[in-house]
């Protein structure tokens, strides 16, 4: 029942995070796995690169930097770095988005 949510969200997926799949999905920056939807602990993330310790969150008008803060800290504590984007800024400057999560794949925030 667990692997259900991942699926329905895969299913259900932003325009955002479609657009940003195209991009990452197949190696296809810096030769790095994604994985979408990918659960950790009791959290979703959006999208996460385990072998770089990356995971990309897509923000919309429901996320406040209240709720983040735990979900936050805990993926932190896990040992990943969390990247955000606001879902407009992934649509309107795709390419700056993948520019920043390239430096980031490079050890280079």
């Amino acid at each position: 029942m667990a692997a259900q949510r991942p699926r329905r969200l895969r299913r259900n997926a932003t325009d955002a995070e479609n657009t940003l799949w195209r991009y990452l999905r197949n190696r296809r920056l810096a030769g790095c796995k994604f994985r979408r939807q990918h659960p950790i602990g009791p959290y979703i993330a959006d999208f996460a690169c385990p072998e770089a310790g990356l995971v990309v969150e897509l923000d919309g008008g429901q996320h406040t930097e209240a709720t983040d803060a735990h979900r936050t800290a805990y993926l932190k504590e896990q040992g990943y770095t969390v990247v955000r984007f606001w879902n407009n800024e992934v649509l309107q400057n795709t390419e700056g988005v993948l520019e920043r999560l390239s430096h980031y794949l490079a050890d280079e925030p």
